[in-house]
């Protein structure tokens, strides 16, 4: 496949709840925001996009090689905020947009590119990638998003309870091995920009309210999602103190950053 034509679009909210300031606080002495668009701008997005409602933000990214769009404070998600910006910008419909989230500061480049590979690979409206869960906890854990799909890679659902149910794994021992058949959901995804905009405008779904996963609206109004592989690890984002302070660690002890 030849190099993808794609931006990167990354919503960034001052306010987060659990982290308050999210995109501005420090790691390795930069802000959150910063390393995100620069891992970005190293997988080779043809231009970077950081949608933001707070002006601190957009003068963090001062000098940067990417464009602010300063939107509404009041939209309910990141989906929405990319959606003013592909109507501000007057993204064409065709345009491959990937939607990076800004608390990703160890997104890895070949990761972001993935995602619009498997994109344009097929017909999906959306794609997105997953992972092998290894680890039994995360199985169960409802904050790892987990995802089955069908044999031609498009998803057939996401869930925050552990699917496949294994059922004879599981009446034997809960805690034994889970193997490569259980996949955890890593949200990064890619779409055009005329989805982009239909996906917004689309009312939320009884399956997206009962999981609390904005994915699943997609799929209840009948739209096809991709899920790619990711070639490389995914470090886990930043959305707490704890979170913070282990991606300091991680970018003191290993040259991450």
């Amino acid at each position: 496949m030849p190099d993808p034509d794609f931006i990167v679009a990354i919503p960034a909210r001052y306010g987060a709840s659990r982290l308050p300031g999210k995109p501005l606080r420090l790691i390795a002495g930069t802000p959150m925001v910063v390393h995100v668009a620069r891992r970005a701008l190293a997988a080779g997005a043809r231009a970077v996009v950081v949608a933001t409602d707070d002006a601190r933000i957009a003068q963090a990214l001062a000098g940067e090689d990417l464009t602010v769009c300063l939107t509404r404070a009041d939209h309910a998600s990141g989906t929405d905020r990319l959606a003013e910006c592909a109507d501000q910008l007057s993204w064409p419909d065709h345009q491959v947009v990937v939607n990076l989230q800004g608390d990703e500061p160890f997104a890895p480049p070949e990761g972001i590119r993935a995602v619009a590979e498997t994109l344009l690979a097929g017909t999906a409206d959306m794609a997105t990638l997953a992972t092998a869960i290894e680890d039994t906890d995360a199985l169960f854990d409802p904050n790892t998003v987990k995802l089955v799909r069908d044999a031609a890679g498009l998803a057939l659902y996401f869930s925050r309870a552990p699917i496949p149910w294994q059922r004879d794994r599981f009446a034997r021992d809960r805690l034994g091995p889970v193997g490569p058949d259980v996949l955890r959901h890593i949200g990064i995804y890619a779409y055009r920009a005329g989805f982009l905009r239909r996906f917004a405008k689309l009312p939320p779904g009884r399956l997206e309210l009962l999981e609390a996963l904005e994915q699943l609206r997609v799929m209840e109004a009948g739209h096809r999602i991709a899920v790619g592989l990711t070639p490389v690890p995914f470090p886990p984002g930043v959305d707490t103190e704890a979170d913070l302070a282990r991606a300091e660690s991680r970018a003191t002890t290993d040259n991450s950053l």
